[in-house]
């Protein structure tokens, strides 16, 4: 299930990496690189991070056509697909919180001390992301008022809780996938968010 879940989201966030590339009036290659990054650039991040190597689309071809065809599938049908944006925030949030339990996942099955694993699960689940906003020119999401990297830092407690209470592994992935997203679509919904910092001092 998790494997499914996984090929969605990436192919969701190479859509919405094409969707970013294009308000920026990128070329086709430029498209093509922001779709990749979006969706695979947070468990690059991760593995390097860690130390895993080989990294794990280099092992998985088949992922770099998918979210390569995602980014350029998403250029034609940009105006559908942004009727479409409800979907794409769920998804979104489901892509959140997978790229999440499943950094938690690799970093716990490497023996990392509990912190580190709950950085690992953050660094997939919001990398990507943030290199898709910094070369839009666009200050990240995560960094903003909105919950999206909370979101990450309570599904990665909440699965690595599951772990440590002995709980079966399909039990553990369905709780934290319940947690994430609901926390993500409620914030939405209502738009919920962590204290602003703005600081307008002078500037030397």
């Amino acid at each position: 299930m998790l494997t499914l879940i996984y090929l969605i989201a990436i192919t969701a966030e190479a859509m919405t990496g094409a969707l970013a590339a294009g308000r920026r009036n990128m070329d086709i290659f430029g498209v093509a690189v922001i779709a990749f990054l979006t969706a695979l650039g947070g468990g690059t991040v991760r593995d390097i991070v860690l130390g895993r190597f080989p990294i794990g689309w280099t092992q998985h071809p088949e992922y770099i056509y998918l979210v390569l065809g995602a980014g350029l599938i998403a250029i034609p049908l940009a105006r559908h697909i942004q009727r479409l944006t409800p979907l794409f925030l769920f998804l979104d949030a489901l892509g959140l919180v997978a790229f999440t339990v499943i950094g938690c996942d690799v970093a716990l099955g490497m023996g990392y001390a509990t912190p580190v694993v709950v950085m690992a699960g953050m660094i997939t689940g919001i990398a990507g992301g943030v290199m898709r906003d910094v070369l839009c020119n666009r200050v990240p999401v995560v960094f903003r008022q909105e919950l999206y990297a909370s979101v990450s830092l309570v599904v990665a407690f909440a699965f690595i809780l599951m772990v440590k209470l002995g709980v079966p592994q399909e039990v553990g992935i369905f709780t934290s996938f319940f947690v994430g997203v609901v926390l993500r679509m409620v914030a939405l919904r209502w738009q919920l968010g962590l204290p602003v910092f703005s600081w307008q001092g002078a500037q030397h």
